[in-house]
C-alpha cells in the first residue's frame, strides 16, 4: 500500500506541474473582453474554439488504461490547447457493444463515439438515419491530415465509404509496413527454459508439442515444483489463429477468421468446416488433454493471466509483450511453424484497416467542424507525438537525432510498475481501438519493443501476403449465430466434451443454421470489394 501511495503522490505532483503548463498554454484565449459572445470555431491553428466548450464522448476502455480519462494528462493538456473540454463516459470493452447499441436505440447518445468499435451495420443504419453525421465534406474542408491519408490510401477511403456514398466514421489505421503492429500478439517462447531443457527453438508443430511437454515434465525453472504452465493466453482463439497457418488456413489475414481463399478450388472457403481445421482442433485437443495448456484458458481474465505471467510461470504465451505487461524478459517470438503437411504460413496478421468505427460524430454535436479538427490533429505529426508519447519533458524526451523516448520513471519505474501501468496517468492509447494512424517512429508501445520487431522480422518471409480488410456487409443474426456455434463447438472439441467422431454432425449443424446463405452473402461482399479496388 505504501508503494502505491508513493507512486500516486509522485505522479500527482508531475501532473499538477504539467497540467498547469498545459492550461496556461490554452489561455492565449480569444475574446477575453467579449464574454457575451457565443463560442465559435476559429479559422485555423490552436485553440480550435474561441471560448471553452464542453462535449461528451462515449468511449471504450481497456482493462489496462486509466479508470478516469478526464484526469489523464493528455486530455487535460489538449483541452487547454483547443478550448474543447471532452468528458469521457468510459465503458469497458467487454460491455461496450451493449452500451453502444442501447445509446443508439434510445436516443441517449453522446456528442461523439470514441474508441467505440461501431460496426458496419451500425454505420450504415445510423448514418442513413442521420444519427451519425456524414463526414465527407468535413474531411475535405476541416481535416487536412485525414484527407492526405485517404488520398494516399484509396483502399482506406473505399473501406470507410458506405454503400450510400457516405463516410460516417474515422478509423484505426496501422501503417502497412509496421508488421509487428499488424501481428499485435506474437507467440512467445521462454528462451531461458529452452536452454535449460537443451532444446532448439521450435520449427514445427511437433517441435512445439515436444517443448510444451518438456516444460511440464522437466522443471525448467529449477524450483523442484511442477508449477510451470507450458502455454497460456486469454482465451483459446489466439492459439487457434496462430496455429492454423501451419495447416495452410487463414491466408487472407485476421480480419476474416472464418473465411479465406481456397487456392486450389479458386473460391471462398469456410475455414471451420474444412478438414484441415479439424486437424488443428485435434492438435490443440491433444495439448489440452495432456495438460500442456492453461487449464482455465476458456475463463481466465486478463488480471489473472498477467499476474501469473509476472511470476514467470508460462513456457509460452500469446500476448502483446511479456516486458510491457508483465516485466518479463528472456522471451523470444516463435518462428512460423511448419505443419504436418508441409504448410508454413504465418497467418496471425491483422488488416491495416483495423477498426472502421473507431470515431463518429453524432447529430447532437453542436460543433461538428471543431470536433473534426479536434480528431484530425492526432493524425498529424505533432498530434501523434502528443497522443502516443504525452507531454514533452514530463512523459517523454526527444533526442538530438529526433528519437522519442519515454522518461526513465516510465521505462524503469522505481515502484515496480510495468511500462503500461506507469503510462496510465499520461496517455490513453493502452489497449487499442482508438482512432489514429499508428506508425513505428511515433508509437513506442509493445509492438515497438526490440523483441517485438525481431519477432516480426523472423516471420516476415512466411506472413500473409494478400490481406483483406473487413467487408462492408451485414450478415446480421445469421452471422452471429454461425460465429457463436463455431465458438461453442470448437471449445467442446478441444475439451473432449464432443468427440471428433461427431465432426460430420457439426458440419451438418452449420448447414442447418444457414451456412450456404452465409457464404452467398460473403461472396457478394467479396465481389463488391474486388470491384472497388
Amino acid at each position: 500500500m505504501a508503494r502505491g501511495k508513493k507512486w500516486i503522490t509522485a505522479t500527482a505532483g508531475a501532473l499538477v506541474v504539467a497540467c498547469s503548463l498545459a492550461w496556461y498554454g490554452g489561455k492565449h484565449a480569444y475574446n477575453a473582453d467579449k464574454a457575451d459572445e457565443p463560442p465559435v470555431p476559429l479559422p485555423q491553428g490552436m485553440p480550435i474554439m474561441s471560448k471553452p466548450v464542453e462535449l461528451t464522448f462515449l468511449a471504450g476502455k481497456s482493462a489496462t488504461s486509466a479508470s478516469n480519462w478526464n484526469e489523464v494528462l493528455l486530455w487535460k493538456h489538449y483541452a487547454g490547447m483547443t478550448n474543447m473540454n471532452v468528458k469521457f463516459r468510459l465503458v469497458p470493452f467487454e460491455s461496450l457493444g451493449e452500451a453502444r447499441r442501447l445509446a443508439l436505440a434510445t436516443g441517449n447518445y453522446p456528442d461523439a463515439f470514441y474508441a467505440a468499435r461501431l460496426t458496419v451495420s451500425e454505420l450504415m443504419k445510423y448514418g442513413k438515419d442521420g444519427v451519425l453525421i456524414r463526414l465527407n465534406d468535413l474531411i475535405d474542408k476541416s481535416a487536412p491530415n485525414l484527407k492526405k491519408l485517404l488520398d494516399r490510401y484509396p483502399d482506406l477511403r473505399n473501406w470507410l465509404t458506405m454503400p450510400d456514398g457516405g463516410i460516417y466514421s474515422i478509423p484505426s489505421f496501422y501503417d502497412t509496413e509496421f508488421l509487428s503492429m499488424l501481428i499485435g500478439m506474437p507467440l512467445w517462447v521462454n528462451k531461458e527454459w529452452l536452454d535449460a531443457l537443451h532444446l532448439p527453438e521450435p520449427q514445427t508443430t511437433d517441435d512445439f508439442y515436444a517443448y510444451l511437454k518438456a516444460v511440464k515434465e522437466g522443471d525448467p525453472n529449477g524450483n523442484g515444483i511442477a508449477d510451470e504452465v507450458p502455454f497460456g493466453s486469454i482465451g483459446i482463439n489466439e492459439l487457434i489463429y496462430h496455429l492454423k497457418g501451419a495447416w495452410g488456413l487463414g491466408n487472407r489475414g485476421l480480419a476474416h477468421t472464418l473465411v479465406d481463399w481456397d487456392e486450389t478450388a479458386g473460391r471462398l472457403r469456410f475455414i471451420p468446416a474444412d478438414p484441415a481445421y479439424k486437424e488443428v482442433l485435434q492438435f490443440i485437443h491433444k495439448l489440452y488433454a495432456e495438460g500442456l495448456i492453461e487449464k482455465d484458458i476458456f475463463t481466465i481474465g486478463s488480471s489473472e493471466f498477467y499476474a501469473k505471467g509476472s511470476q514467470r510461470l508460462y513456457g509460452s504465451m500469446v500476448m502483446p509483450s511479456p516486458f510491457t505487461l508483465m516485466k518479463q524478459t528472456g522471451y523470444v517470438g516463435m518462428p512460423a511453424l511448419q505443419g504436418p503437411h508441409g504448410d508454413k504460413l504465418y497467418s496471425h496478421v491483422k488488416s491495416p484497416f483495423v477498426h472502421i468505427g473507431a470515431f463518429a460524430i453524432t447529430s447532437k454535436n453542436k460543433y461538428p467542424e471543431a470536433t473534426m479538427r479536434w480528431i484530425d490533429y492526432f493524425f498529424g505529426e505533432e498530434g501523434s507525438k502528443l497522443f502516443y508519447m504525452g507531454v514533452p519533458s514530463v512523459s517523454y524526451e526527444e533526442t538530438a537525432n529526433g528519437e522519442l523516448r519515454y522518461v526513465d520513471s516510465i521505462m524503469n519505474n522505481p515502484d515496480g510498475l510495468t511500462m503500461e501501468q506507469a503510462l496510465t496517468p499520461y496517455v490513453t492509447w493502452l489497449g487499442g481501438s482508438y482512432p489514429g494512424h499508428v506508425r513505428q517512429p511515433m508509437f513506442k508501445g509493445s509492438e515497438s519493443m526490440p523483441e517485438s520487431l525481431e519477432a516480426a522480422r523472423k516471420v516476415k518471409p512466411y506472413a500473409v501476403k494478400e490481406i483483406w480488410p473487413t467487408f462492408n456487409f451485414t450478415p446480421g443474426s445469421l452471422g452471429t449465430e454461425i460465429f457463436s456455434y463455431v465458438q461453442d463447438m470448437h471449445s467442446k472439441f478441444i475439451t473432449g466434451e464432443v468427440p471428433f467422431t461427431d465432426w460430420d454432425k457439426y458440419v451438418g449443424g452449420l448447414k442447418m443454421i444457414g451456412l450456404d446463405k452465409y457464404m452467398d452473402l460473403y461472396n457478394d461482399a467479396f465481389q463488391a470489394y474486388m470491384n472497388s479496388k
